[in-house]
């Protein structure tokens, strides 16, 4: 009997750590620091994203992305960051094909797109007022999307 307990537990740990592994790669937690998502999501809030390529990134869906090399430049980067400094929370607006939304975002007239470029979005914080998106920096680039919010509250009307 003491062989198949210690198997038992032995079994159990394994099912743990393969669980914490799969967890680790898939998702990623993360606590909201700033108010450019009020009131959709508060500073202190802490938030799960799933891992997904841009491909699944649907407007309307709240991503968690790495910062622009231009905010890090100019500007705090923790200001409204997702609590490790150089993330950002922002609502995907527009993915590529979707047309480029010019009246919400004018800095995008300049560069003459019709839609949305392969492997990139339009991305606004629910607070304009107090974020630091797309009518800043123009797009976010693919590969600097880590994952979209399980969940998140709906935008308000």
């Amino acid at each position: 009997m003491p062989v198949l307990g210690w198997l038992a537990v032995a079994a159990v740990f394994a099912v743990a750590t393969a669980g914490l592994l799969w967890a680790r790669r898939h998702l990623l937690l993360v606590a909201v620091v700033g108010r450019s998502m009020e009131p959709t999501l508060r500073s202190g809030d802490r938030v799960l994203a799933r891992r997904v390529p841009l491909a699944r990134v649907r407007p309307g869906d709240v991503v968690v992305v790495v910062a622009p090399a231009q905010m890090t430049a100019g500007r705090p980067v923790d200001a409204d960051a997702a609590g490790t400094p150089g993330l950002l929370i922002k609502r995907a607006y527009a993915v590529p094909g979707d047309p480029v939304p010019v009246d919400r975002v004018p800095l995008l007239r300049q560069g003459g797109e019709r839609n949305v470029p392969a492997g990139r979005l339009v991305l606004l914080g629910d607070n304009p007022s107090q974020s630091y998106d797309s009518r800043e920096c123009g797009y976010f680039a693919e590969p600097d999307v880590l994952g979209v919010l399980v969940r998140p509250r709906p935008r308000p009307s």
